[in-house]
C-alpha cells in the first residue's frame, strides 16, 4: 500500500503496519517521515530498536534472527533495516519476502533505502512490502514548489510565510531543503511575530555570513560598484571564509556565462532568464548585468575569476581579497568593449 507523506502521520494514528520502506534521495523527507515512525512504534510498545546496515558483506540472516528472536527486555522491537543503494540482490530479495511471508506480531520492520528505480519498483520484495504494509517514495521538491513547501513548513511550526518572503527564502537556500526547515526553525524560534514577511526574512535570516554574499553579489550584478566593495570589506572584517565568497560568485558567473551565450545566439534576455528559472526578486540585478555584460567582456572576468581562486587557494600570486576587489569591480561596471546601448 502507497502512503503520501503528507498523510502519514494520520495513517500512523490509526494503525502501525509489520513494514514500511521509506525510499528516496532527499534526506530530510526521508529521515523525517522514518522519524515519524519511529516514534509511533515507541508509542505502541516497540522499547526496542535494531539498527542493521545492509552494505555488501551483511549477512541476510541476521534479519530472519531478529525476527525470529525474543527479545530479553522488551515484548515488541523495531527492526530498522538500511538499504542506501535500494538493491538487495537476489539473497536480500529472499530475505525479505521470507520475513513476510509470516511477520512476527511482537515486530515491526522498517526500511530505509535510496531512491529506488524502476527494477525495484517492480522487483518481487517491493511487491511484498507493499502487499504486507506501506512503501513511501519521497521525491525532491522542485524549484517552482519550493515557496509553497516553505509555507506549509512555516504553518506548521505557527508561523505564516508571505509568497514574497517564500520565495525570497527558497531562493537564498538553493533548493537544500535541510537548510530551509533550519532558517524556518530559526523564525520560529525568534517568537516575534507569526506574520514573516520579506522584511523579517532579510533581517533575521539573511543577515548571516553566508547571505550577506549572496546580497553582496547581487549588489555587484545590480551594478552598484561602491556599495559592493563596502561590503566586501564587511565581510572581510566578519572573518567569512574566502572559500564561501568564491563558491557564491562562481556560482553566479557561471549562471551569467550560460545567459551571454543564449542572448549571442539569439534569444531574448527576458526568455533567457526564465529558462534559467531567476527568481523573480532577481531578475533586476542579473538582467543589469546581462545588459551591461556579453561575449567581449565575459572572457576577462573568467580570467580574473581564476585568478582570485588561484590566489584563495594559495598557488596564485597577490593577495585573494584585493583580487576579489578587482573582480567585483568588473562585474558591477560597465566594461569599455561593451558600449552604451
Amino acid at each position: 500500500m502507497r502512503i503520501y507523506p503528507e498523510k502519514l502521520r494520520g495513517d500512523l494514528q490509526k494503525r502501525l503496519l509489520p513494514v514500511y520502506l521509506v525510499s528516496g534521495d532527499e534526506t530530510l523527507l526521508v529521515q523525517e517521515c522514518a522519524d515519524s515512525i519511529r516514534v509511533a512504534a515507541r508509542e505502541r510498545g516497540c522499547s526496542e530498536r535494531i539498527v542493521m546496515d545492509a552494505g555488501r558483506d551483511f549477512d541476510w540472516q541476521e534479519l530472519l534472527q531478529h525476527a525470529s528472536n525474543l527479545s530479553l527486555f522488551s515484548q515488541q522491537q523495531l527492526l530498522e533495516l538500511r538499504l542506501p543503494d535500494a538493491k538487495p540482490g537476489s539473497e536480500g530479495s529472499k530475505a525479505i519476502c521470507r520475513y513476510l511471508d509470516n511477520p512476527s506480531p511482537d515486530n515491526t520492520l522498517l526500511i530505509v533505502a535510496g531512491k529506488l528505480d524502476r527494477t525495484a519498483a517492480n522487483s518481487k520484495w517491493f511487491r511484498a512490502i507493499d502487499s504486507a504494509g506501506a512503501t513511501l517514495s519521497l521525491w525532491p521538491v522542485n524549484p517552482g514548489e519550493l515557496p509553497r513547501w516553505l509555507q506549509q513548513r512555516a504553518a506548521a511550526a505557527g508561523l505564516t510565510l508571505t509568497s514574497e518572503a517564500a520565495a525570497l527564502l527558497a531562493e537564498r537556500t538553493e533548493g537544500n531543503l535541510l537548510a530551509a526547515a533550519q532558517e524556518i526553525e530559526k523564525l520560529a524560534l525568534l517568537g516575534e511575530n507569526p506574520h514573516i514577511d520579506v522584511d523579517s526574512v532579510t533581517d533575521n535570516v539573511l543577515s548571516s555570513a553566508r547571505f550577506g554574499v549572496f546580497s553582496m553579489v547581487d549588489t555587484a550584478l545590480a551594478g552598484d560598484a561602491r556599495s559592493t566593495l563596502r561590503m566586501l570589506q564587511g565581510l572581510r572584517a566578519e572573518g567569512v571564509e574566502l572559500a564561501v565568497v568564491m563558491w557564491v560568485i562562481a556560482r553566479e558567473l557561471r549562471l551569467l556565462q550560460a545567459l551571454v551565450e543564449d542572448c549571442a545566439q539569439g534569444m531574448r534576455p527576458q526568455q533567457a532568464l526564465q529558462q534559467h528559472r531567476v527568481w523573480k526578486s532577481r531578475l533586476a540585478a542579473v538582467g543589469a548585468a546581462l545588459e551591461r555584460h556579453d561575449r567581449r567582456s565575459m572572457p576577462r572576468i573568467l580570467q580574473l575569476a581564476l585568478q582570485a581562486d588561484a590566489a584563495a587557494k594559495g598557488y596564485g600570486p597577490g593577495d585573494a581579497w584585493q583580487h576579489l576587489e578587482t573582480l567585483l569591480l568588473a562585474i558591477a561596471r560597465r566594461s569599455a568593449l561593451h558600449p552604451v546601448r
